[in-house]
């Protein structure tokens, strides 16, 4: 005859979670908090992305070059990040958040305008020394997720304020307008001189496969001009203003 479960020993009960649901028994560690455990993966996968970016440009780049740059193998490349366009949208995220607010609070602060477009440019061929990946990413998404390109400029921009973007140029614009009162400055709107000043900052590194050949440059030639075009740009510009 057999044994009865009474002698048997006790069964626990599955843990149930704050919400109320039961957790099955061995269950694998959601992506958070395995991400949590293990931040020092995600960093060297960020990091091997942007130099492969760097390399290949975003459009050329291969998740295997990037596993192997990173040290890891392909499979944590989608656990962490699911597709090239994912990780791609997580290296631009936080690149470009050292871009644009740094440029909303020069153009919004109370330097003379002399002074933001000097730090404006310095800090766009900053940045873009850094990551000239950017512009190449940046084009390639407005022409394919347009949408997404809108939301996450609205995002990157913001500074945690929605109209940040809108207070910058309002305080551009008086400046603006009291130097041409004064005669300082020939009119011009806020918009139309800010796309002006970015344009010339960026063209550079949209470009700069073309540029490089046209100018019969290498690395090092390359990095003089980003030098005399950091000294000389914000002068450039401000000669456009005067009348």
């Amino acid at each position: 005859m057999e044994r009865t479960d009474v002698m048997a020993a006790p069964k626990t009960r599955p843990k149930k979670s704050a919400s109320g649901s039961v957790a099955p028994r061995n269950a694998a560690p959601s992506k958070a908090a395995a991400r949590k455990r293990d931040g020092e993966t995600e960093r060297r996968i960020l990091d091997a992305a942007r130099t492969v970016f760097i390399r290949r440009g975003s459009g050329g780049a291969r998740m295997q070059e990037i596993a192997e740059e990173a040290g890891v193998n392909q499979a944590l490349l989608h656990y962490y990040f699911g597709t090239k366009e994912g990780l791609a949208l997580a290296v631009f995220r936080e690149s470009a958040a050292r871009l644009f607010p740094g440029i909303l609070r020069i153009l919004a602060s109370d330097a003379p305008i002399e002074a933001r477009v000097e730090q404006v440019v310095h800090h766009y061929i900053d940045t873009l020394r850094a990551h000239p990946f950017l512009p190449g990413f940046v084009l390639g998404e407005m022409n394919f997720n347009p949408e997404r390109m809108v939301a996450l400029a609205s995002e990157m921009a913001s500074l945690g304020v929605p109209d940040a973007p809108r207070r910058a140029l309002d305080a551009l614009g008086r400046d603006l307008a009291k130097r041409a009162a004064r005669g300082d400055f020939r009119k011009v709107t806020a918009d139309q001189f800010m796309v002006n000043l970015a344009s010339l900052c960026v063209f550079p590194f949209a470009a700069r496969p073309m540029l490089t050949h046209l100018l019969g440059i290498d690395q090092a030639g390359w990095e003089r001009f980003l030098d005399v075009r950091r000294a000389e740009l914000p002068q450039q510009i401000l000669n456009t203003l005067r009348p």
